[in-house]
């Protein structure tokens, strides 16, 4: 998103401590003004939105949101550990399905997780962030995101000075705030190892009906074929999928309609009576029959939700209503018939459960079938993939993991990106799973871990959205724990007894991925602390600059820095060891707020610090927003709000500083030349530091070195950027 001027009005906030008597001049906050009459004609749009848009958007949810929950009859029933099963046992298996599918994905997802969307994004980092914005659990305290405030969130903190017990504990716990914080990071690191298992266990399942037709094709060479699919799958990532993304829908949909008559068709010619399992009856039988078995077989069961968390993930490009659409009204449906009709099969055919799916369609209609379930997949797994895209750029923008390349493939689609680090490690890791773990049941088993347990970090976080932001009365919160939280957690325990067969595959890349994300968030929170310990105030900046041997030079500058409340210490190190300071320096900081966007209006804050030529700019964005800070474009954005700010803030008495002269300043500093300059500091540690912070700045020093050079919190490359080194002790 380009950054946008405007005229300017004012805000009560301060970015710069003022220790100084020139604080009145802080006063004066200047936002390029809201354009109103684009406002009233967007809600004017958004209140003339019907049913027909809603209905077109359900229909291109079908492509994006739901390919891996439509997409899992392929692998379902062979990823379980069937040992001579009976019709009692299928009928359990189907009941347990059935009930799944409407505790989780009906009542779970579809009714209660949309509604606890942050501004309209969803996910793992939006539960967190909407936290963090109702309570200060988080790295920036509740007041940052004030500014971006929706109508929606008013309501839920008019009564915010009455905080629930929970809340007041997160507030004062550290051991709660960090507990949370990993809770959030481990359910991302369980989304990006989601994006590794899909393609997998998608494109292998699909491929795999080539064996029926052929008994010659062996195993290997599926293998084989699979992973080039998905070799030229992620070759084609840096391309964007906007070219190809309209055929996304009508191949999902022509696969949504298609399985489900198949399944009524195999319901009629070998199991009329199916249905009977909806019955809870069915399950109890099945485990009291099974016992311990049938508790393992949960490992597979677990597989027939797999991709629902992406109702929620995905909130952020439709809107409740279009996902409740086609959810309840398509997808739901369909994965119901197509479960009953392949369970029908079975219970006639009981030892085809290891090829559960193309065993069951008729062989008129083989081959179709097969190049819309091989589409289906490679659809499913670019979701997936597009998924973990945007998961990074969350991350990396929240400054939670270390910075890599971040392109927008799309003019038009803000959410469409791509990273080319990011894409072929996942490259990687798909052929790698396929070809080492070729067998179904061992993906199988490691996608379950990965499918339960952010089911399960998912209903923590709503419970305690449910507590602290809803007030939702006790009894219905307890009910819905209860439920949800027995119901995963047999789940969890079910698929933990299959880490030795492949399911370590999700711990160890969480893991990895968990320990480079706390590495690095520990690395620059010290940074920050260091920052802000020393920091510079105007006070001393002004005795900088008065003294004689510290010169003026012509030229704009504009002067990177992370804290908010102060100048950067490397401040201090550059005036003294340059000997000068720009006529025109403008301090810049990029802040991120706990919100998916910010207005453009909100975008720029400028302001004077009562020195001559040293004024203040704040950058502002949400971890949804995408900025283009490069070339002429930013520059005069900023000088034009800069201009304004001086004209609006002239009226101040002690302003003795004629506006014209002040403003001829300006763009003679912009015609002299314009230099970016951003600190680089790395830690000096100590003999006395401890063994864990030696080793954690360490780990960090390595990631800092081996990513991409950026600005702070944000990797945004500049023409004319030069870098002022400093040590910062441990």
């Amino acid at each position: 998103m380009d950054l946008q001027s405007g005229a300017a009005v004012a805000l009560p906030e301060l970015l710069i401590d003022s220790a100084s008597d020139t604080s009145h001049h802080l006063d004066c906050l200047h936002f390029p003004l809201h354009n109103t009459t684009d406002s009233v004609m967007l809600q004017s749009s958004d209140n003339k939105t019907g049913r027909w848009s809603n209905l077109l958007l359900a229909y291109k949810t079908l492509g994006v949101v739901f390919g891996g929950l439509v997409t899992s009859p392929l692998y379902v029933y062979p990823s379980m550990h069937l040992n001579s099963p009976t019709e009692e046992d299928y009928l359990g298996i189907y009941s347990i399905m059935f009930w799944t599918l409407t505790l989780i994905g009906v009542v779970k997802y579809a009714c209660i997780a949309l509604k606890a969307d942050d501004q309209g994004e969803g996910g793992t980092f939006a539960l967190y962030s909407l936290l963090c914005r109702n309570m200060n659990i988080g790295i920036l305290s509740s007041k940052s995101s004030d500014v971006n405030s929706s109508q929606s969130r008013c309501v839920l903190n008019e009564d915010n000075r009455q905080k629930s017990r929970l809340g007041k504990v997160f507030e004062t716990s550290m051991v709660a705030r960090r507990a949370s914080l990993f809770i959030a990071m481990l359910g991302t690191c369980m989304l990006i190892g989601d994006g590794i298992l899909t393609p997998a266990i998608s494109v292998l399942s699909a491929m795999d009906g080539l064996r029926a037709p052929f008994p010659s094709i062996s195993k290997s060479l599926v293998e084989a074929l699979s992973a080039v699919v998905l070799f030229i799958l992620f070759l084609l990532q840096k391309f964007g999928t906007s070219r190809v993304s309209f055929l996304f829908s009508p191949i999902m949909g022509a696969w949504t309609l298609s399985t489900p008559l198949v399944g009524i068709y195999s319901i009629i010619h070998h199991y009329p009576s199916i249905f009977k399992a909806l019955s809870p009856y069915y399950i109890f039988h099945f485990f009291w029959r099974n016992g311990k078995e049938g508790w393992l077989m949960l490992g597979g069961t677990i597989l027939c939700i797999t991709g629902s968390e992406a109702l929620f993930a995905d909130l952020g490009h439709f809107n409740r209503s279009s996902i409740q659409i086609a959810f309840l009204f398509t997808i739901y449906p369909s994965l119901i018939l197509t479960y009953a009709g392949q369970t029908a099969y079975l219970i006639k055919n009981p030892n085809d459960h290891m090829d559960g799916f193309y065993k069951f369609i008729p062989k008129t209609i083989y081959w179709p079938i097969f190049i819309i379930a091989t589409l289906a997949a490679v659809v499913a797994s670019q979701s997936l993939i597009s998924a973990t895209f945007s998961v990074i750029k969350q991350s990396v923008v929240l400054d939670y993991f270390p910075r890599v390349k971040v392109v927008h493939t799309s003019s038009n689609k803000e959410g469409e990106v791509y990273s080319p680090e990011v894409n072929y490690i996942l490259m990687v890791f798909c052929i790698a799973v396929i070809l080492i773990f070729g067998d179904g049941q061992d993906i199988g088993n490691a996608f379950g871990v990965v499918v339960s347990l952010v089911m399960l970090i998912t209903t923590i976080l709503l419970t305690l959205v449910m507590i602290i932001i809803w007030r939702t009365p006790s009894l219905l919160v307890a009910l819905y724990f209860i439920i949800f939280f027995m119901m995963e957690g047999v789940y969890v325990s079910a698929v933990l007894t299959k880490i030795p067969e492949g399911g370590w595959i999700p711990f160890a890349i969480s893991f990895i991925l968990a320990f480079i994300m706390f590495g690095w968030y520990y690395g620059r929170q010290r940074k920050i602390q260091y920052e802000l310990t020393h920091k510079i105030d105007l006070g001393r900046l002004g005795m900088l600059l008065s003294d004689p041997s510290v010169q003026r030079v012509p030229g704009l500058c504009f002067f990177y820095t992370k804290i908010q409340n102060g100048l950067t210490p490397i401040l201090g190190h550059y005036t003294k060891n340059m000997r000068s300071l720009h006529k025109v320096t403008i301090f810049t900081t990029l802040r991120y707020l706990l919100v998916p966007k910010v207005s453009p209006h909100e975008r720029i804050v400028v302001k004077k610090l009562g020195l001559r030529g040293v004024y203040a700019c704040v950058i502002q964005y949400g971890y949804a927003d995408s900025l283009n800070l490069e070339g002429d474009n930013f520059v005069s954005q900023v000088l034009d709000s800069l201009q304004e700010h001086i004209e609006n803030c002239s009226s101040l008495p002690s302003d003795h500083m004629p506006v014209q002269e002040e403003i001829s300043e300006l763009s003679e500093a912009k015609t002299a030349g314009v230099i970016h300059v951003r600190g680089k500091a790395r830690f000096h540690i100590g003999k006395s530091t401890s063994f864990f912070d030696r080793f954690m700045l360490a780990f960090y020093e390595v990631l800092h070195k081996n990513c991409r050079p950026a600005l702070p919190v944000l990797g945004v490359p500049l023409p004319q950027c030069l870098e002022v080194g400093m040590f910062y002790e441990a």
